[in-house]
């Protein structure tokens, strides 16, 4: 019988960012460890974030290297700086990387092992069966939702491949979503992070198993995401906005734990042999794999174009209005424009088939499916 959950919590609007310290100290915390990723450490923000930990009597620390497309080592350099400090909470606080190394070391900082000990799907897996330090997660752009996810995506440093480690512990036990802190992203970043975001809530909702409150919470994502990413790219201080793109972001991270597609298995792949963002990664390949699924669901398109306020309420009707937000934000139309390199089709095709997202697709996928959707992906 199917089970449900949905038991973050999330405290949402402007300013919330400063809750954090006054919630974490009622919780009894008094030494948390901030993770964060590079480029944020160098703004403001982390700075006013470890000023309101001190403010609520906390004694705070920094842990500041994530970069990119997060590996192994940065999870154990992390979780190193949690023992050094002696630290007894976590903040989370950046885009998907920063989030997601901070669930990892949370998760290391009470098991033992390496982290690839607990990758998901792993026949001889250790289990996640331990308690996890309490972290709370304040996301700063608008795109994995991996505030409000279940999993850490970290890349193994030899393969690139990505590698996800699953678990309900790994849950925050608070989100504070504050749309203040997206105000200064750059209009590339705000594009390829709400891509995400809405590859999220159409995978979700096209996803084959049964999960009808994840399908309206999938739609009705998508439908704020459609309005307001554009408005957040072309007048980034639209404050309601940012609001509306945050709260689409976290909406389709909720609803894809009914799973996702066959455009993230791409996604996934891109990103381990051109090194491509996974939003951006997403965006690319969104209108070009999802017509593979136009055949075997086609009211759930005509569902879509509704929700997104299209006359044209059909799948080619969709199809058109992704190709044109993804001009109108800026998002290479192709591959080719992306810069991908043709002659790594063979290998996308084996890792884009290997990636296990595309299990959950409506329609099954075969390895030269693949093939043929990135090779029409070039032109």
């Amino acid at each position: 019988m199917p089970t449900f959950s949905f038991p973050t919590l999330i405290q949402f609007g402007p300013g919330v960012r400063r809750d954090t310290g006054p919630h974490l100290a009622a919780q009894g915390a008094r030494r948390p460890l901030v993770v964060t990723d590079k480029g944020l450490a160098s703004l403001p923000l982390p700075g006013e974030i470890l000023e309101g930990l001190r403010a609520a009597g906390l004694e705070p620390a920094l842990f500041a290297d994530v970069a990119g497309n997060p590996v192994e080592s940065q999870v154990a350099a992390g979780a190193a700086a949690w023992r050094a400090h002696h630290a007894d909470a976590i903040v989370g606080l950046g885009g998907g990387a920063a989030l997601d190394v901070a669930k990892a070391v949370a998760l290391m900082a009470t098991h033992p092992g390496a982290l690839f000990d607990y990758e998901d799907g792993r026949p001889d897996a250790r289990p996640i069966d331990g308690d996890v330090p309490y972290w709370v997660a304040l996301p700063t752009t608008a795109g994995t939702g991996s505030e409000v996810g279940r999993s850490a995506v970290i890349s193994d440093e030899g393969t690139h491949v990505k590698k996800i480690v699953f678990s309900p512990r790994l849950l925050a036990r608070a989100v504070f979503a504050d749309p203040e802190v997206t105000l200064g992203l750059p209009a590339k970043v705000t594009a390829a992070t709400g891509m995400d975001a809405l590859t999220h809530c159409i995978e979700a909702y096209l996803a084959k198993d049964y999960h009808p409150i994840c399908d309206g919470i999938a739609l009705e994502g998508l439908r704020l995401a459609a309005r307001a990413l554009p408005r957040c790219v072309e007048a980034p201080g639209d404050l309601a906005a940012r609001g509306d793109m945050m709260m689409a972001s976290m909406m389709g991270a909720i609803a894809f734990q009914k799973g996702l597609g066959l455009v993230h298995s791409c996604a996934h792949a891109l990103s381990t042999v051109a090194d491509l963002h996974h939003g951006l990664a997403n965006g690319v390949m969104i209108d070009r794999a999802l017509r593979f699924n136009l055949e075997s669901s086609a009211r759930k398109f005509e569902r879509m174009a509704q929700a997104v306020g299209l006359e044209d309420a059909t799948g080619e009707g969709f199809l058109g209005w992704l190709r044109e937000l993804k001009a109108r934000i800026g998002i290479p139309a192709n591959l080719q424009a992306a810069g991908v390199d043709r002659a790594a089709l063979d290998r996308l095709s084996l890792l884009a088939f290997q990636d296990t997202c595309h299990l959950n697709n409506p329609r099954p996928v075969r390895q030269d499916d693949f093939k043929r959707i990135y090779m029409e992906s070039f032109a």
